[in-house]
C-alpha cells in the first residue's frame, strides 16, 4: 500500500481544489427544489466547476457519464443524472462530486431534503453526517486508519441503520481515488498508522434498512437491496500534528 505524503506545497493546492467545491456544492444546494430533473442539478454543478477554472473529475471516470453524482431516495451512490428524473417534495438526494485544481482532485458528498422531508428522513441525514464527525476524531496522527472505520460504526450501529460494506472511502490527491481504502464498519486490524500530510476521503454511506445493496442495470447506480433510504455524507480531510482539518468545509 503506496500513501502518499503531501507537501506544504501540494497542501496549499489540495486546500484551493477543496475550497473551491465546497462553494459549487452550498449553490447547488440553494438551487435543489421539487420540480427539477437530475439532470438540471448536474448541469449546474458542471458549469460552476467551469466557472471556477476547474475539470469535474467524475465526468468520464471509468466512463461514468456526467458530473455529478446525483441519487434519490432509495439510489445510494453514483446515480445517473436524467432529464426524466424529477425531484419530488418529500424526496432526500445525495450529490456526490469533485473536481481538479491544477492538477489536485478534491471529493465530497450531501444529502439534502427536497422541500418538507419525513422526520425517519431528516434524522437519517443528520446521523450520517454526525457518524463522519465521530468518525475523524479519531483522525489524528499516531492513530490507526481502522480508529476512523470503528468510530464510524458504533456512531450508526446504535440505530438499527444498515452501514454500506460494498463501498468505502479512499485516499485523495493527485488522483480521485488513492490508497488507503477507508471502511465506514467496524474492523478487528489495526489499519495504518496515520501520519500528518495525509489526505483522505471519509465517507459514511447508511441506509435507513438493511446495509445489502445491488447495483442496476446501467452499472454504476448503487441502490439499497430492501428500497429503504440511504443517506451519503463526505469530506476530504487532511491529517495534521494536531485535529485533522476539513477541507471541503467552509
Amino acid at each position: 500500500m503506496a500513501v502518499t505524503i503531501k507537501s506544504e506545497r501540494e497542501i496549499a493546492l489540495m486546500r484551493e481544489s477543496c475550497k473551491l467545491l465546497a462553494d459549487v456544492f452550498h449553490r447547488m444546494e440553494e438551487a435543489v427544489e421539487p420540480g427539477m430533473s437530475t439532470m438540471d442539478i448536474n448541469i449546474i454543478g458542471d458549469r460552476l466547476i467551469r466557472e471556477h477554472g476547474c475539470i469535474p473529475n467524475f465526468l468520464h471516470y471509468n466512463g461514468y457519464p456526467a458530473s455529478i453524482c446525483v441519487s434519490v431516495n432509495d439510489e445510494v451512490v453514483h446515480g445517473i443524472p436524467h432529464k426524466k428524473h424529477i425531484l419530488q417534495e418529500g424526496d432526500i438526494v445525495s450529490l456526490d462530486a469533485g473536481l481538479i485544481y491544477k492538477g489536485y482532485h478534491s471529493d465530497m458528498a450531501r444529502t439534502f431534503g427536497v422541500g418538507e422531508i419525513s422526520e425517519e428522513a431528516r434524522l437519517l441525514i443528520e446521523r450520517t453526517k454526525q457518524s463522519f464527525f465521530d468518525g475523524i476524531k479519531m483522525a489524528v496522527a499516531g492513530n490507526h486508519l481502522h480508529d476512523i472505520s470503528n468510530a464510524i460504526d458504533a456512531s450508526i450501529s446504535r440505530y438499527g441503520y444498515g452501514i454500506v460494506t460494498d463501498l468505502v472511502g479512499h485516499g485523495i490527491g493527485t488522483k480521485l481515488h488513492e490508497d488507503p481504502q477507508i471502511p465506514n464498519f467496524a474492523q478487528k486490524r489495526k489499519g495504518i498508522l496515520l501520519r500528518p500530510g495525509m489526505t483522505l476521503a471519509v465517507e459514511p454511506m447508511i441506509n435507513m434498512g438493511r446495509s445489502d445493496v445491488e447495483w442496476l442495470d446501467d452499472d454504476w447506480t448503487v441502490v439499497t437491496e430492501d428500497g429503504s433510504l440511504s443517506a451519503h455524507y463526505e469530506n476530504t480531510i487532511l491529517i495534521t500534528d494536531g485535529e485533522p482539518e476539513i477541507l471541503t468545509m467552509p
